[in-house]
């Protein structure tokens, strides 16, 4: 093997390595263990016994008598369902719904929560604000941008003249 190619298929090496951490890229290259999703929705109706065992002969390309078309299926999806049974509740649904105490929903919850929601952003506002109804809006104050040269040598002076490095005014940049 020629020095070329060694070098060649050591930088791919170094290049291929860091890469085989990265999901996207274990995923398109295969390398990823893909087990299947155990919830997972089966759309075939289930199977049942017969009640006899005289079963018909299979019909080959003929749909199965308990599945819906595909349009049925898009029909119900959209509009809701067609069955008026799935528009009653039973009694032990009824009951489970009573227990839960569903009865007495308020009708209004948002607005309850909304107007608890408020009260506690009162609640946590600043003193001065609460009694000076002072409001700022959401204007920050600009940022100050430092003189360096200038702080540089503000803060030599004062540890030459033994003062402390926070004493004097800072220099600013004026915009």
């Amino acid at each position: 093997m020629n020095k070329n190619a060694g070098l060649s298929l050591l930088s791919l090496m170094l290049i291929a390595s860091p890469l085989s951490g990265c999901s996207n890229v274990k995923s398109s290259l295969g390398l990823e263990k893909e087990s299947p999703d155990e919830f997972s929705v089966i759309t075939r109706a289930p199977l049942e016994m017969p009640s006899g065992l005289a079963l018909p002969p299979p019909n080959l390309g003929v749909p199965r008598p308990q599945e819906q078309t595909t349009i049925e299926q898009a029909k119900e999806t959209v509009f809701g369902t067609s069955k008026a049974a799935n528009n009653t509740t039973s009694s032990a649904e009824a009951g489970l719904l009573e227990k839960a105490g569903t009865q007495n929903i308020e009708a209004d919850i948002r607005n309850a929560v909304d107007n608890e929601t408020k009260n506690l952003q009162n609640r946590n506002k600043p003193v001065m604000k609460k009694l000076l109804n002072v409001t700022t809006g959401d204007k920050t104050p600009s940022a100050t941008v430092v003189d360096a040269a200038k702080e540089l040598e503000r803060i030599q002076n004062n540890k030459k003249e033994g003062k402390d490095i926070t004493d004097g005014k800072t220099p600013v940049i004026e915009e």
